[in-house]
């Protein structure tokens, strides 16, 4: 780990004026992921500005019948939250699903979202990677990539977003606020992650010292709300595909549905198309239309060419859940 030096920042504002004087810098709060990158040197900031103690560790109502969350607030505590539990379940079963026990109490909302990818040449400064270091070429394309992407891809990465929460937050319209030297904004959580392209290097729209301070959830969508992750082992396991559906069946048929997937590709993936193919069907007949959409283009890489089949049965399995509920 290279030297750095560390601020403590009070405010929102003040953290933003604290990193724009570094160049390089960064924020932390958990450091769950932030950590590990500097011990690499993947991540080599020069100045490290602490954000916890902003005041941004509250989940509050909104006049609209959501909940507005900060960025501090940490996975736990956002998971068992007895708002987030009756009316915002498949985002407390996503974050339930994610890391371990001890990793969930100092995760942050906020790091949560900015978490980087797990692809291991990513993670091998002895092997070419894009993301890492742009222009040296994707180790990934023709080497081990199970867990790696089929839609969204470009010729310069493969990797996938390891997020379960912000999955849960795609399917359930999230907003994001920030703050930065131009100001405050809301970005909707579509357009907060993007895909790789000709800059794999980065993973989001956010601008050079932009905060993440809040996420606002809209009142819960009507439906049955499910969060089904497959992976290799039971827990502490990132999602070879996740599912988080919202499901509203009446009488055995679909009236309306929202779906967005983790492990496919480089952001949560969410296909509007998809959930259309749903209405008017019942589960069973609806699976395969909505799962032809959300794969359209889908491509294997070798090693992850079982995604694409996996895909179509976890799907099938949620709606067939849905409808028994």
């Amino acid at each position: 780990m290279r030297a750095f030096s560390y601020e403590r920042a009070e405010t929102p504002e003040g953290a933003v004026k604290a990193a724009a004087g570094h160049p390089n810098a960064k924020y932390i709060g958990g450091g769950t992921n932030l950590l590990d990158l500097m011990k690499l040197e993947i991540e080599t900031p020069s100045h490290l500005v602490d954000v916890n103690h902003l005041g941004l560790d509250r989940i509050e109502e909104t006049p609209d019948g959501g909940l507005r969350i900060g960025a501090q607030v940490r996975n736990s505590d956002l998971a068992w939250d007895p708002r987030v539990r009756t009316r915002y379940g498949v985002l407390s079963r996503a974050l339930l699903a994610g890391a371990s026990g001890q990793l969930r109490n100092k995760a942050t909302t906020g790091g949560n979202l900015l978490q980087r990818t797990r692809c291991y040449y990513f993670y091998d400064p002895a092997k070419p990677c894009n993301k890492r270091d742009p222009g040296s070429g994707c180790s990934a394309l023709d080497g081990f990539n199970r867990i790696l992407a089929v839609v969204g891809t470009s010729p310069k990465c493969i990797a996938t977003h390891p997020s379960d929460m912000a999955v849960a937050m795609r399917a359930l319209d999230a907003t994001v606020e920030t703050v930065s030297a131009e100001g405050r904004r809301a970005i909707p959580i579509a357009e907060l992650h993007r895909l790789p392209g000709d800059h794999p290097e980065r993973d989001t729209t956010l601008s050079a010292g932009e905060l993440i301070t809040h996420v606002t959830l809209p009142p819960p969508p009507p439906g049955v709300q499910i969060y089904r992750k497959v992976r290799d082992r039971a827990s502490y396991a990132f999602a070879l595909v996740s599912v988080a559906a919202v499901v509203d069946t009446r009488g055995g048929e679909i009236r309306g549905g929202r779906l967005a997937f983790g492990g496919l590709a480089h952001k949560p993936w969410r296909v509007e198309a998809a959930e259309q193919a749903l209405a008017g069907h019942p589960a069973s007949a609806a699976a395969n239309a909505a799962a032809d959409r959300v794969l359209e283009g889908a491509k294997g890489f070798g090693s992850n060419d079982f995604k694409i089949p996996l895909t179509r049965q976890t799907l099938a399995a949620v709606l067939s859940q849905a409808a028994q509920a």
